[in-house]
């Protein structure tokens, strides 16, 4: 199963995706996730539509995030050697923050540079959407049950501000800091390592594997889930590899991994 969200002639709409000559296309409209409520009052209840969708290429889509989560749950220095390049000790529990919803930003986005900070840095991630609820989970518990998928985000941070406030909420949570896609995809074999990057305008800059996790998904979903309820839609981002760095206006920031495609983003000055 492979999916995106995009717009479709002034309206919202989910899209079934296949590899077509090396390039995704959104090959039919898709039922959308329970959670999506925006949707279903926009759609109401039809799962039939009243006109002929034609093949069209992902890269000519006008893209949205492809997830509508309560809650977004990010996982801080699940890579060693990110911890090391910040000056940190490895965690010996999983470090959990959040970010808004509001801080979602589609595919082909700008991520806004607050005048608040003065440095911006780039963490490209690997982010599960949840499927289904849960809570509690045992850290042996088949995890597949609970994940619909995987897509990509990149966990925008005003460093300077992640030093000087106690907590993360502000550095992490600004408008645009959560750039998402470009689509979900169950396909993913992360036993056999899923390589991540992320480039800054062209120059590879972040390099890593799921298989580098010093917390992997069981143990992260069980130690979430000890805390609070994760719902259907919901997004966990599992941390970034070493390499971040800061953004200026102007900057292309692509992250990527096999399966998942290219979630790119551009950088502007905040106007306000």
């Amino acid at each position: 199963m492979k999916y995106c969200r995009f717009m479709f002639e002034g309206k919202t709409h989910y899209g079934a995706l296949e590899e077509r000559g090396g390039e995704l296309w959104i090959v039919d409209l898709a039922a959308a996730p329970e959670e999506d409520m925006a949707f279903r009052l926009e759609h109401g209840r039809a799962t039939s539509w009243s006109f002929d969708f034609e093949p069209l290429p992902l890269s000519a889509a006008e893209l949205l995030p492809p997830a509508t989560p309560s809650k977004i749950v990010c996982v801080g220095r699940n890579y060693r050697e990110h911890a090391r390049e910040l000056g940190n000790e490895e965690p010996v529990e999983p470090l959990i923050f959040f970010k808004p919803p509001s801080s979602l930003l589609a595919p082909g986005g700008a991520v806004r540079l607050p005048k608040l900070s003065e440095r911006v840095d780039f963490e490209g991630e690997l982010a599960m959407v949840i499927g289904r609820r849960a809570r509690k989970l045992k850290s042996d518990a088949n995890w597949r049950e609970t994940v619909r998928g995987f897509t990509l985000a990149n966990d925008i941070s005003a460093r300077d501000l992640q030093k000087k406030d106690l907590q993360w909420t502000r550095a992490k949570g600004f408008d645009t800091f959560c750039p998402l896609g470009p689509v979900v995809s169950d396909e993913l074999v992360l036993e056999a390592g899923v390589a991540l990057e992320t480039r800054l305008n062209g120059e590879l800059r972040q390099h890593g594997s799921t298989a580098d996790f010093i917390f992997p998904i069981p143990a992260l979903l069980s130690f979430i889930t000890a805390a609070f309820t994760l719902e259907p839609g919901d997004l966990v981002l599992t941390g970034t590899p070493a390499g971040v760095g800061p953004l200026k206006p102007g900057d292309r920031v692509e992250v990527s991994a096999a399966g998942l495609g290219v979630l790119v983003n551009t950088v502007e000055c905040d106007p306000d």
